[in-house]
């Protein structure tokens, strides 16, 4: 059974930093591209970071130069780290493994990270 199980996420003050984890289970996890994404109320999900499995990233346009995407295929985690937060980054936070030689993929229930102004 596959698990993507993310933590970290919480109440912080704008400017300040979160780093969020995401623990796969049941998955080859060097096979897959990780990934973050988000949703705020009343939007559509939208891409914050993703890495892939040789370790290249990609970040929406939002969090450039402020967010980090990394992996540890040791422990079948990746990790955001968020800085200079933002009210406007106050979303549920998804983690999402994607195996894209075949296109399957998995996705966590979500941790919400609230940024207070």
């Amino acid at each position: 059974q596959v698990q993507l199980v993310e933590s970290g996420g919480g109440l912080v003050q704008a400017g300040g930093s979160l780093r969020l984890s995401c623990a796969a289970s049941g998955i080859i996890f060097s096979y897959y591209a990780m990934g973050w994404y988000r949703q705020a109320p009343g939007k559509q999900r939208e891409l914050v970071a993703t890495i892939a499995t040789g370790g290249s990233t990609n970040y929406g346009d939002s969090v450039k130069g402020r967010f980090t995407i990394s992996r540890d295929n040791a422990k079948n985690t990746v990790y955001l780290q968020m800085s200079s937060l933002k009210p406007e980054d106050t979303a549920v936070y998804y983690c999402n493994a994607e195996w894209r030689l075949t296109g399957r993929d998995y996705w966590g229930k979500g941790t919400l990270v609230t940024v207070s102004s």
